[in-house]
Order: structure tokens, then C-alpha cells, then sequence
């Protein structure tokens, strides 16, 4: 059986995934033993119990400063961001999205403008936002909104527009409206589109949620990652960096757990998500 036409089951994919990160994990234990049989105070690259009492440091014993877990509250920090910045770009995905694809009008009239600012490297106006919006939270969750809403946009917009004629067609021959359209027809079929941009969303909204702290900012992820490295501290970074990316996929998992329950439809007819 050729390697494109092989089918595999749950078992198979999660064994297979598995492999390369165990390898790495393996190939990072062995450059650091190597490192530290060379010189024991290396802390390029620290070791597991290295790592594990930095991070119960922070996780498990108050700041004598605040009187908070740092880990914790960094986390937490960063999450309110994070998932504030994707709810309100999000949901100008879904309303601006849906007008673009679905009205003609709208489209000419607004397109160029959301290409616009999507073309726009958004680290490029992180000193706009922080001079307009101040250092706060606000200036934060705004380059979340403006790094990853545009993209959404056009994505779901692209869904929209892509319709089949022939569903138009029959509904306006039924005499639906142009609002009845967008929300008995464009509406349901763009959904499941809007969890996956969400999904592609998340990465790129990462990427902004770490730069903006690691800018202006005195509690999150970024900003301890950032903090910490004029120390030289790795043995923080690389736990802060693996718990960004357990984040992110958990994230990831619970958004197809949520397309797959609502949706169920449209993962059937594309052949199952993507993990």
C-alpha cells in the first residue's frame, strides 16, 4: 500500500506524534548532560531538576515582593489578554466577515480597507497603540484584535463569498431577503470556517500577546520570559516556553472539540479536522 493512501486509526497517529517529540526531549537531556559533564555551573542548558525547582519557585512559593504565585498569575495574566483580544476579533470576524462575503456593496466599499491594515506587519504599530492607547491593557488586547481580526476576516469572508450560486438563487426564487440570506444561509455554512481561522488565529495571536508584554508590561508570560533572560535564567525560560505551547495546543484541542460537537456536519464533509 502506497504511503498516501494509508489510513491511520487513533492509536497509530498518537504513537507516531509521540516520536519526534520524545526524540527531541532525549537530544536536548543529552547535550545537556554533556554540557554540564563539561562545566557543572553551565546554564545554557539546565536540567530536569534544574527547571523543576525554578519553576516550583514560582509556582508554589510566594513572591516576598507581592505575595503572589508568579507562575500562576502570570498565566493568568496573559490568558485574560489572550482570550479577550480573540473573543473581540473573533466576533468582528464573524459580523465583518459575513457582510464582506455576503453583500457586494460592503465589499467594494470596505475590502481594500481590510486589506489594507491586513498587509500592515502588526509589531509595526505596537508604538501607535502605546502612544494612543497608553501602556495599559488596552494598547495589549488591541494588537491582539489588529494582528489577527484581518486575517479572520478575509478568511471567513473568502468562505462567504464562495457559496454555491445555486443556494442563492433558490432562496431568493423563495423570495427570502438579502438578511434572511446571510442568516439561514451564509450564517450556518460560516461557522465552522470561523473555528478554524480562530485555530490558525492562535499561533500569530501568541506571537503579539508575547511581544507587547515583553514591551510594556509588569505581570505575564512574556514579560517574565523577558525579565529573567537578562540573568541568563534558562532554567525559567524553557519551562515558560513549553507551558506557552501546552497552552496553545490545549487551546487548539478544546476549539476542535467545540467544532466537532457543534459542527458535526461540516467535519464530516471535510473528511475529518486536521489535528
Amino acid at each position: 500500500m502506497r504511503w498516501i493512501s494509508r489510513k491511520m486509526n487513533q492509536r497509530e497517529r498518537v504513537l507516531l506524534g509521540a516520536v519526534p517529540i520524545i526524540a527531541l526531549v532525549i537530544a536536548y537531556l543529552v547535550f545537556a548532560a554533556l554540557r554540564h559533564a563539561a562545566n557543572p555551573a553551565d546554564r545554557i542548558a539546565p536540567l530536569p531538576g534544574a527547571m523543576a525547582s525554578a519553576i516550583w519557585a514560582l509556582a508554589a512559593q510566594p513572591d516576598p515582593l507581592t505575595g503572589s504565585l508568579l507562575f500562576w498569575a502570570d498565566t493568568l495574566a496573559s490568558m485574560q489578554r489572550l482570550l479577550l483580544g480573540m473573543s473581540i476579533a473573533t466576533g468582528c470576524a464573524l459580523v465583518v466577515g459575513l457582510a464582506l462575503g455576503a453583500l457586494p456593496p460592503v465589499r467594494a466599499a470596505l475590502g481594500p480597507l481590510v486589506v489594507g491594515v491586513a498587509v500592515i506587519p502588526p509589531i509595526a504599530l505596537l508604538p501607535i497603540l502605546f502612544i494612543a492607547l497608553g501602556l495599559g491593557e488596552t494598547a495589549k488586547v488591541a494588537l491582539i484584535v489588529i494582528g489577527v481580526a484581518p486575517v479572520m476576516i478575509r478568511d471567513l469572508a473568502g468562505q462567504v463569498a464562495g457559496l454555491p450560486t445555486e443556494q442563492i438563487v433558490k432562496a431568493e426564487t423563495l423570495g427570502a431577503s438579502s438578511w434572511q440570506m446571510i442568516l439561514r444561509i451564509a450564517l450556518p455554512q460560516a461557522m465552522p470556517r470561523l473555528v478554524q481561522a480562530a485555530r490558525l488565529a492562535l499561533g500569530p495571536a501568541f506571537v503579539f500577546l508575547i511581544t507587547a508584554e515583553a514591551i510594556a508590561a509588569d505581570i505575564g508570560l512574556g514579560y517574565r520570559i523577558f525579565l529573567v533572560r537578562r540573568y541568563l535564567s534558562m532554567d525559567v525560560i524553557i519551562p515558560y516556553v513549553a507551558w506557552i505551547a501546552l497552552l496553545a495546543i490545549l487551546m487548539d484541542m478544546a476549539l476542535v472539540a467545540t467544532g466537532r460537537r457543534l459542527f458535526p456536519w461540516a467535519d464530516n464533509q471535510a473528511g475529518g479536522t486536521p489535528a
